[in-house]
């Protein structure tokens, strides 16, 4: 990690000693910022943003320049891979997003072509490599893909969802086909994740917004056995140098021990679930990241670090603790609260070396 000045995330996902807890924020770039939202205007709508590589490093570069922070994610979305497939992906005020195209047959599954990463996505690899340059060695870029079962309940659903009606209904009416849907995102997740490699990704995060709507069972069956395949399919090294893998289940806790047993280098942990439990659960498989309740950046500077040090308490000692929140950040906390967070973590997890 020579390349690198500040190589503290990368270290404490490898459970290397590392002389205080990194911390980086889930959605770190984004409209909590009043310079996003610049920035946002300017592009005019939210995928031109992610598609012009000058303004995507922008915004990914914003948090670094305002906070101490020890890593940056690049600036895209989960659902870069459903719209490359075709399915007409759109933004609407205040609804969130919106598929023209939605998959609901065996012909429309089919009809899911595997998109080139470095053609229909090649905006995305050139937001990477136009931000490693930007970055200048700072601290580690991390790249990230939704998870398959999370981009096929938006692929099935054509929407968000409250009650996931339509995806479950697949899958309990018809799990081939619901299979074969997965199947064929996972290997385009895969492809993705590693050409996000080859542009100059150093660490991968794979988001499962939505595993944690299932049961057990169904977890196991149709959400992590597909990240499984695509942690298996990845680069792991790049260069001689390893590449981290996070794997984050929103509201998947109890799945924890299971998740430790993919091969993935990292678990990211909501704020339901205990860091102390994790750390039980994983049995020193993994590092842990997180795992802040993003609505504590409401509180007072004092509750707020008073939080901040529950969560380092409760994973205690020893390397393999990347802090985060349990989710991305709220587009109206004050940006002033995040400084307190990330100075209270900074504070107060000197660990030694």
């Amino acid at each position: 990690m020579s390349n690198l000045q500040n190589d503290l995330f990368l270290r404490a996902l490898n459970r290397q000693p590392v002389p205080r807890t990194p911390v980086w924020v889930m959605r770190q770039a984004g409209r909590y910022l009043p310079e996003y939202r610049k920035v946002r205007e300017q592009a005019g709508d939210f995928m031109t943003l992610c598609r012009t590589a000058d303004l995507a490093c922008e915004v990914t570069m914003q948090p670094l320049r305002r906070f101490p922070l020890d890593a940056a994610i690049i600036f895209s979305d989960i659902l870069t891979i459903p719209d490359a497939m075709g399915l007409g992906l759109r933004f609407e005020a205040g609804e969130g997003p919106r598929f023209d195209k939605p998959v609901r047959t065996a012909a429309d599954i089919e009809a899911l072509p595997r998109p080139d990463p470095n053609n229909e996505l090649q905006y995305v690899m050139n937001a990477i490599s136009v931000t490693r340059r930007e970055i200048d060695g700072q601290v580690p870029l991390i790249g990230f893909s939704g998870s398959p079962w999370t981009l096929a309940t938006y692929m099935v659903e054509g929407a968000g969802s409250k009650d996931f009606s339509k995806v479950k209904g697949l899958m309990f009416s018809e799990p081939v086909l619901m299979h074969r849907l997965l199947e064929k995102i996972a290997v385009s997740v895969a492809d993705y994740l590693n050409a996000q490699i080859e542009a100059g990704a150093q660490a991968l995060m794979i988001f499962d917004t939505w595993g944690g709507v299932l049961s057990r069972e169904r977890y196991l069956e149709f959400s992590l056995h597909y990240m499984q395949q695509v942690v298996d399919a990845l680069a792991r090294t790049h260069e001689g140098v390893k590449i981290p893998v996070v794997l984050f289940t929103k509201n998947g806790g109890q799945w924890l021990d299971k998740m430790a047993d993919t091969g993935c280098d990292a678990l990211g942990v909501d704020w339901t679930t205990e860091l102390s439990v994790a750390r039980k659960l994983t049995g020193g498989k993994v590092a842990l990241q997180g795992n802040l309740d993003p609505s504590v950046l409401y509180g007072s500077p004092e509750s707020i670090q008073a939080e901040v040090k529950k969560v380092i308490d409760s994973y205690g000692t020893g390397p393999g603790h990347v802090f985060n929140l349990g989710h991305g950040i709220h587009q109206f906390v004050n940006p002033d609260n995040l400084a307190v967070m990330i100075e209270s973590v900074r504070a107060l997890s000197s660990t030694g070396e």
